[in-house]
């Protein structure tokens, strides 16, 4: 049998590179929407057909299909927290008459319509957020529902677990979903020690074909509390001491969480009632899951967009590709990872010759090398239109923000990045409010005034190696 297998291995070797290779090229070809994408996958399958179709099998390929998920997957919670129906019209907001594009574009890309009277306060890092959220979890009656992407084990973690176990003691109910890749970022997992608490957790997209194994991509990037059904929290923090002050960290990461009241808070319960059902499929129906009274609570008009690979994969670039078709005196863009495909690339280009003030503020300093690496490479593309780009001087800065005009905003969990516009599953809500805005400016315009501004002249200026090195990442920026 050896010596069979020693004499015949380059021909086993070539069949099996012809049955893995070959099917794994055509399902590449046959459903990549990105010809790019398509392009890349049979270039790689092509010059390693077995490693590639195994790469390809395991990163590349969407097994969460819409099909699927219309059968494992209730849109219950959604219609009934959508809003007003075929027909009826949603409440009108504060906005100049071009906004009136922004609405459209919103009911057709998202299931939810516009809802009046919410109120949206900006929390300001670790130190903000997580004791207004241990507050309102402290203060829960009937249930609390929790998601993040990180929910790690350290004085944070266990802060934020300790509190719900004590919301479980008194007869709350609790669930919690955690994304399968973002459980692994610390050892031993948060896991067990809600497990000790008896709260209910689980693992969101936690194996492949029946393996544990997580998946590649697909990351659930979700960060969302429902208390109630009365107080709501996102944004894009995740739960970690990190982005918290104490002794050993006196300069934390700064991110922007966001606690809110109103009609809109149903919207973010039903995408985690969404989610828990696809995990676990549970449906958190009954008396005790129903929210509270849509009362108006504020003055903004919001509602929740959510995108991901299953259903709605473009709701957040469409959004974004929208407010800087609509913006008409300044647009200002904050994301941590700023990788933008073509199509936005040429939307903000458009809007900065067109006499737009487009600001973008990237972090100076980034937690991941080989994506500022990436970021660099292609900033020159927006900085020739004539975008300004400015990185934020100071700690690693995870915010994502962007607001047109004064008028409009958009913040969330989604990154300007392939990752999180066209794999991840992302959660943002639009806000239509000038007083919003403008505080969501402020914040901006003072990473501005402390940044620095990078030129086609800073980036020119670079060593060679740097720039060579940087151009050679960037070419991997749709996989980062």
């Amino acid at each position: 049998m050896y010596e069979t297998l020693q004499t015949y291995w380059p021909h086993i070797l070539f069949a099996l590179g012809l049955l893995m290779g070959i099917p794994a090229a055509i399902h590449a070809a046959m459903t990549k929407d990105d010809v790019r994408a398509a392009i890349g996958w049979v270039g790689v399958i092509l010059l390693s057909p077995v490693l590639g179709a195994i790469i390809y099998a395991i990163a590349g390929v969407n097994r969460i299909r819409r099909e699927t998920v219309g059968k494992t997957r209730t849109s219950e919670d959604v219609e009934s927290a959508a809003g007003p129906g075929p027909g009826e019209t949603s409440p009108a907001f504060p906005a100049g008459s071009r906004f009136e594009a922004m609405r459209t574009l919103g009911d057709r890309v998202s299931p939810f319509w516009l809802t009046a009277g919410n109120e949206i306060r900006i929390l300001h890092g670790g130190d903000e957020a997580y004791p207004a959220m241990i507050a309102q979890i402290d203060a829960a009656q009937r249930y609390i529902v929790l998601s993040s992407y990180i929910f790690d084990n350290d004085p944070v973690g266990r802060l934020v677990a300790d509190a719900l176990a004590r919301a479980v003691a008194r007869g709350v109910e609790v669930r919690v979903l955690i994304d399968a890749i973002g459980a692994r970022y610390s050892r031993p997992s948060i896991r067990d020690r809600l497990r000790d608490g008896n709260v209910p957790n689980r693992l969101f997209l936690g194996n492949i074909i029946g393996f544990r194994l997580p998946y590649a991509n697909l990351r659930n990037h979700r960060k969302m509390m429902v208390v109630d059904g009365s107080v709501g929290f996102t944004g894009g923090m995740n739960i970690r001491q990190m982005f918290a002050t104490s002794p050993e960290n006196p300069e934390p990461h700064r991110d922007t969480h966001f606690r809110i009241t109103g009609p809109v808070v149903a919207q973010i319960f039903a995408v985690f009632a969404n989610d828990w059902f696809f995990v676990h499929r549970e449906r958190l129906d009954g008396p005790i899951w129903r929210g509270a009274d849509d009362e108006p609570q504020g003055p903004s008009v919001a509602r929740v967009i959510f995108s991901g690979p299953d259903q709605r994969v473009d709701a957040t670039h469409a959004m974004v590709m929208g407010a800087a078709a609509v913006a008409r005196k300044r647009l200002i863009i904050a994301s941590p990872y700023f990788l933008p495909d073509l199509q936005l690339v040429g939307a903000l280009a458009s809007a900065a010759r067109r006499g737009v003030e487009v600001d973008i503020v990237i972090p100076s300093s980034n937690n991941l090398r080989l994506v500022d690496y990436a970021m660099t490479a292609q900033l020159d593309q927006v900085i020739g239109p004539g975008c300004r780009v400015w990185r934020s001087a100071g700690p690693f800065d995870h915010s994502k923000l962007m607001t047109v005009d004064g008028r409009w905003s958009l913040v969330g969990s989604s990154n300007m990045d392939t990752r999180s516009l066209r794999l991840n599953f992302e959660f943002d809500i639009e806000v239509y409010d000038p007083h919003f805005a403008s505080l969501v400016e402020t914040h901006l315009r003072g990473r501005i005034a402390s940044g620095q501004e990078e030129t086609l002249a800073t980036l020119k200026g670079r060593a060679f190696t740097k720039r060579l090195r940087n151009r050679i990442v960037w070419l991997a920026s749709p996989y980062l």
